[in-house]
């Protein structure tokens, strides 16, 4: 994006209300770096991915989450272009709505399937994911106070979603990476996985010896 690719311009007619005159259109026009969005639409899916295997969500929990986000990329790239008003307000309600799924898969259904496990993973994700949540949060309201009202610039928009990002990527991932080696061994049991997750009985421990070797 900074080589000027993956932007192109949006032209946006604004109506201006006059009490003596008729009313007036003035052509607007704003930089929009759909790279971002190809970008979210790569690198979230796998950041939800990561905390849903942390909680040891359901393979039916974690696709309504990944279809949510494909989603709610999707309905933000559709506003961002959007040269109507109220088409344009309306993807973003589509895109907000798609956020509180996810919030409601990881909030709801994670912590309770992370706190279950034992109290230092649920403590763990709690931490992790409500960090990652505020984060995600804020990421509908920069837009709205930028590509949406157009009350900043794009270069401040540009700063505000740089900073996100590091916050949301490097800082999150290191993060895990990090508490992930002082965590206990994880167990992988793929039975019963779509429909009640990553569980503890029967599960496949890599490095153990063979009972009776």
């Amino acid at each position: 994006m900074a080589t000027g690719d993956g932007v192109s311009t949006v032209q946006i007619m604004v109506k201006e209300s006059h009490k003596h005159v008729p009313d007036t259109y003035q052509p607007i026009e704003r930089s929009v770096y759909w790279a971002r969005y190809v970008d979210w639409s790569v690198t979230t899916p796998l950041l939800l991915m990561d905390l849903c295997f942390l909680a040891g969500l359901s393979g039916a929990n974690i696709l309504v989450a990944v279809v949510a986000d494909i989603i709610m990329i999707l309905t933000g790239l559709f506003a961002a272009f959007g040269t109507d008003e109220r088409v344009k307000w309306g993807y973003y309600a589509m895109s907000c709505a798609a956020l509180l799924v996810i919030i409601y898969q990881l909030a709801v259904h994670g912590r309770a399937m992370a706190m279950a496990k034992d109290a230092k993973t649920g403590n763990f994700f709690q931490a992790i994911a409500g960090f990652t949540l505020v984060l995600w949060v804020m990421y509908p309201i920069v837009w709205g106070i930028a590509d949406g009202s157009r009350n900043i610039s794009v270069n401040a928009e540009i700063v505000c979603y740089a900073v996100l990002d590091v916050l949301a990527k490097p800082v999150f991932g290191f993060w895990l990476l990090f508490t992930h080696d002082s965590q206990p061994s994880s167990q992988v049991n793929l039975d019963g996985f779509w429909s009640h997750g990553l569980g503890k009985e029967g599960s496949i421990r890599v490095g153990d010896d063979d009972e009776g070797a």
